[in-house]
């Protein structure tokens, strides 16, 4: 019996909930899929018909602007009729449960959702409880997970570094309420990355690190020296409980990425950001607008990717 709902008896993904528990094979499919999907978006016409007749619901319970957008713009560039839902302003708020909600939004015939939900496991309930020919794709659940955003990421680390054997790659910050940083983990260890490093505060790291076969550091250039890919992530100031931070400017002294910090690294490390970046607290502005950031490439190959996603997940492909 196949336990993983993603994957079905075939070995065909039909979810995209988690990065763990996906085989190395499937997620090189997904990156070479979204290789072919970077021409459409460099085209006059940027448009292919490959999910034309299917609705996508984006199902949003959570603000955001970047990762909505570019499943918008994915569905779209792939003709897909999209539907934007703020639920957290609608049903939701009238007392209708996430299953209603699915419920109804699926006899509107879906043929896919993308959700984000500030508990985790909220798109795993939604993929137990849906008809066999809709998908669902986790675009963030809490602190669980945020697959395609692992998947942009790693898609950037290939293009720039073409291969994954031998890099040493130091994600930095708060690991502990990084949905991105577990997925980014799962994604570089099964593509066989030689080191994954975290670097962050004790009171920012969670306890179980060392099951996922990562590097622990405390201290910023330790844990930068001699790295190939440099990932910062984003103060998740919402949903720190307590004062884990004594203030921004001391987080930024110790762990925010300067031109200084980064000289230790390789000289031709990339550095990414899976944004909303806060300057002055993880990065200095010289060092997100510099010579080494892939900041903004990481952005547009985030709609190829997702498309990907989609078009697999739907059947179909270049």
């Amino acid at each position: 019996m196949n336990r993983d709902p993603q994957i079905d008896s075939n070995g065909k993904l039909v979810h995209l909930l988690s990065i763990e528990g996906i085989p190395r094979d499937i997620l090189i499919s997904i990156l070479d899929t979204a290789r072919s999907f970077v021409s459409v978006t460099e085209r006059e016409i940027k448009k292919v018909p490959l999910l034309r007749g299917k609705s996508v619901f984006n199902l949003f319970f959570e603000p955001s602007t970047r990762t909505r957008t570019t499943f918008e713009i994915a569905a779209k560039r792939l003709s897909a009729d999209v539907i934007n839902l703020n639920v957290g302003s609608s049903s939701q708020s009238k007392g209708e449960t996430l299953l209603d909600t699915v419920a109804n939004l699926s006899a509107m015939h879906a043929d896919m959702f993308v959700v984000r939900h500030s508990q985790s496991g909220a798109a795993n309930l939604i993929a137990s409880n849906v008809a066999p020919n809709i998908h669902v794709i986790n675009a963030g659940d809490g602190s669980h997970a945020h697959p395609t955003q692992a998947l942009l990421d790693i898609f950037t680390i290939r293009h720039y570094k073409k291969e994954f054997a031998g890099l040493r790659v130091a994600i930095v910050g708060d690991i502990l309420h990084s949905r991105v940083a577990r997925s980014q983990i799962h994604a570089l260890t099964t593509l066989g990355v030689s080191e994954v490093r975290v670097i962050a505060p004790a009171t920012l790291l969670p306890s179980h690190l060392s099951q996922l076969g990562v590097q622990v550091f405390r201290n910023m250039t330790e844990g930068l020296r001699d790295v190939d890919v440099v990932i910062m992530l984003r103060l998740q100031n919402e949903r720190m409980n307590g004062d884990l931070l004594p203030s921004a400017q001391e987080y930024f002294k110790n762990y925010g990425l300067t031109p200084e910090k980064l000289a230790v690294a390789d000289p031709d490390a990339i550095v990414m950001h899976p944004g909303p970046m806060n300057r002055g607290v993880e990065i200095d502005s010289s060092v997100a607008d510099g010579r080494q950031s892939v900041i903004l490439p990481q952005v547009t190959f985030g709609i190829a990717v997702r498309m990907a996603v989609m078009s697999i997940l739907a059947g179909q492909s270049q």
